[in-house]
């Protein structure tokens, strides 16, 4: 059924108490779901929610908590500001930081949340308040942990100081800022009897929505991240409400795994014509990522509308249908030559399809000898992984034998 994000969000708010999860390959509206949802729940005009957003300390309460990409905007890079070298995550203004950093002192939480998934050696440092003059020869007062900076121990040397981040492990720190924070908060909230608690910034909270929140990590850390989440979402006993969205089939598993039958389980569509669907899994088995981009790839040849990305899906399957039959390099699942050679092509063409410098590459259409490829590719891949994809189907005894 085609709908716009707005009528999904509100089906989603007028949803039960149970965990809500949905899936969606990246570029099909899952951000945008958060953004809409947040509307929704807190207009602007009357709610703040955050981050990015809130206000902890005045009169108005946060109805949702959220974690997007936008949340990665509240955290940038200042490399020679007043004059330094040094360089520096600044920490934009925001009353969730403030008040999980400052006023819970859960800076060392951060830290350590930090380095599990990253590197005990790699350590943050949050900055005390202190003076300086800005650009315009102003004195000011840095606020605390507004800054950070990050160092590297090697071995028995001098610490490698003032180190930049990688993307990924820039991530990876903000998800533990908040990470950090929605413990603290499951745990504010658990106090049944608001009196009671030394804190009530968070009374009025409804909705914690959390969209892909660390896709950088290798998939051991990625399944402890899942495993974390849904460990504080098991100890929530108030009244809140989680809606987690994610592109990564691991993820998605494992959370289903963790959180059993007390999830409703959707996969979020966006249709040729811009609008979306928002369709219900009704089984308890997990997803069957394999099966869906083998369905999404024959829907792209049947129409003939095949693109660069159609190369990476079978490239997926491929990697995944390997493991689960024993063979430790995917392209054994690839057509052989006569020599018993994988074919070279095959091998280049899934490898051009999953690489791309350009991001334009990933959505222009692919000539018809593409299509022929890719056709005979998933042809192969059908064969070839029959009982995988079919698993109910037993093999016939005289086509196995009969086979060249």
């Amino acid at each position: 059924m085609s709908q716009t994000l707005e009528a999904i969000a509100e089906q989603r708010n007028a949803s039960g108490k149970e965990v809500q999860r949905i899936y969606a390959f990246n570029g099909n509206g899952k951000t945008q779901l958060s953004r809409k949802f947040k509307e929704l729940v807190a207009p602007k005009a009357s709610e703040e929610a955050g981050p990015p957003g809130g206000n902890i300390g005045g009169a108005v309460r946060p109805k949702i908590l959220y974690y997007n990409a936008f949340t990665e905007d509240l955290f940038y890079w200042d490399n020679q500001w007043g004059g330094t070298d040094t360089p520096r995550l600044l920490i934009q203004p925001n009353s969730f930081t403030n008040w999980i950093l400052n006023d819970q002192g859960q800076d060392q939480n951060v830290i350590a949340n930090f380095q599990h998934y990253t590197s005990d050696k790699l350590t943050p440092k949050f900055n005390p308040a202190y003076p300086k003059k800005n650009q315009e020869g102003k004195g000011i007062t840095v606020p605390a942990c507004s800054e950070v900076t990050f160092s590297f121990q090697r071995g028995n040397e001098e610490p490698e100081n003032n180190l930049k981040l990688s993307k990924g492990e820039e991530s990876t720190f903000i998800w533990s800022v908040f990470y950090t924070l929605l413990d603290q908060v499951v745990e504010t909230l658990n106090i049944a009897e608001a009196d009671q608690r030394d804190t009530d910034p968070f009374n009025a909270l409804q909705y914690i929505f959390i969209d892909d929140p660390v896709s950088s990590l290798d998939e051991n850390h990625l399944i402890e991240l899942a495993v974390s989440i849904a460990s504080v979402i098991k100890r929530s006993r108030s009244d809140l409400r989680f809606i987690l969205t994610t592109h990564n089939p691991l993820f998605y598993n494992v959370l289903h795994h963790e959180l059993g039958r007390k999830t409703k389980k959707h996969l979020l569509r966006k249709n040729e014509d811009g609008s979306y669907a928002l369709e219900p899994q009704k089984t308890d088995s997990p997803f069957a990522y394999p099966l869906f981009l083998k369905a999404e790839l024959e829907k792209a040849l049947e129409k003939e509308q095949i693109h660069k990305y159609h190369f990476n899906f079978l490239r997926n399957i491929l990697e995944k249908t390997a493991t689960f039959l024993g063979y430790q390099d995917w392209t054994k699942l690839l057509p052989q030559t006569s020599d018993g050679k994988t074919d070279a092509y095959a091998r280049r063409i899934l490898n051009w399809g999953s690489h791309s410098k350009h991001a334009g590459d990933e959505v222009r259409n692919l000539d018809q000898e593409d299509l022929r490829v890719l056709r005979f590719l998933v042809n192969n891949i059908n064969e070839k992984g029959r009982f995988h994809f079919h698993q109910k189907e037993e093999p016939e005894p005289q086509k196995t034998k009969n086979a060249r």
